[in-house]
């Protein structure tokens, strides 16, 4: 099984903490070239100096804010190289924050839509040039198994995963025929900074303790505990290698069996 990316360039997403710093270390190990991208230039240093060489690969990084996509464009437009196009692209964004749907304002879910949406549109359009040129891509989303079955009190949050999973599907099938796949993976209850600042705005609405907010959302997995991000970048950097060129257009769970449903 073909599993080496020796000679790929990949682009990480929110990359300095939790599934999208895993991922990148995964996508490193596997022999990429690794380049990070979030708003904390000091955090990015830092990771990247961290991240494994094994193929004495070289590293580096991209600073900007994916809530504003045209400063996302501008700031990766630099780094494109006709000679050493990025073959992997990973979308990987904090999600809004909690709350009923009904209670959002609007701005809530645009300010969403240009985050994700709007912000790896503009991602996508700048690496497929050379992608296709190389006849080799892979476009990786981590969205959430809300994708599958909306999770209570995530009202935007559920509302834009689900966009972006069938932009990704409508993307899947546009650029098959290119050498590039673009898949979803879906993460579930998995321990990062994220679902701590989800389960502590639950514990404060709810007068429960952060304890018994956890304990309950254990209770629903199969698999008895919390995902680790390590658990959740090895599907992704599996869907990344040549051994995926096969899998295109779908949604992975990564949740321990939590997702009711196929």
């Amino acid at each position: 099984m073909d599993t080496s990316l020796k000679g790929r360039r990949a682009l990480v997403c929110g990359s300095t903490q939790g599934i999208g710093r895993a991922v990148a270390v995964e996508l490193a190990l596997l022999g990429a070239q690794v380049t990070l991208m979030a708003r904390d230039s000091a955090k990015l240093a830092a990771v990247a100096a961290e991240l494994p060489r094994p193929s004495g690969q070289p590293h580096d990084f991209i600073a900007a804010d994916f809530a504003d996509p045209t400063a996302v464009g501008a700031a990766v437009r630099p780094h494109l190289d006709a000679a050493r196009p990025f073959h992997i692209l990973v979308n990987n964004t904090g999600g809004p924050k909690g709350g009923p749907a009904n209670a959002a304002a609007p701005e809530e879910f645009a300010a969403a839509f240009r985050m994700h949406v709007l912000t790896n549109q503009v991602l996508v359009q700048a690496l497929l040039p050379g992608m296709r040129a190389a006849g080799f891509g892979r476009i990786i989303n981590i969205l959430s198994t809300s994708v599958k079955a909306p999770i209570p009190d995530l009202g935007v949050s559920n509302a834009i995963r689900a966009a972006v999973a069938n932009w990704a599907k409508t993307l899947a099938g546009e650029l098959a025929r290119d050498g590039i796949t673009v898949n979803n993976i879906l993460p579930g209850f998995t321990d990062t900074a994220r679902l701590t600042e989800l389960f502590t705005a639950k514990a404060q609405k709810t007068g429960k303790t952060l304890d018994e907010v956890r304990a309950a959302a254990v209770a629903t997995i199969p698999a008895g505990r919390l995902g680790r991000p390590e658990e959740v970048a090895a599907a992704a950097a599996f869907l990344a290698t040549p051994a995926a060129a096969y899998i295109n257009g779908i949604n992975i769970p990564v949740d321990g069996g939590r997702t009711p449903s196929l």
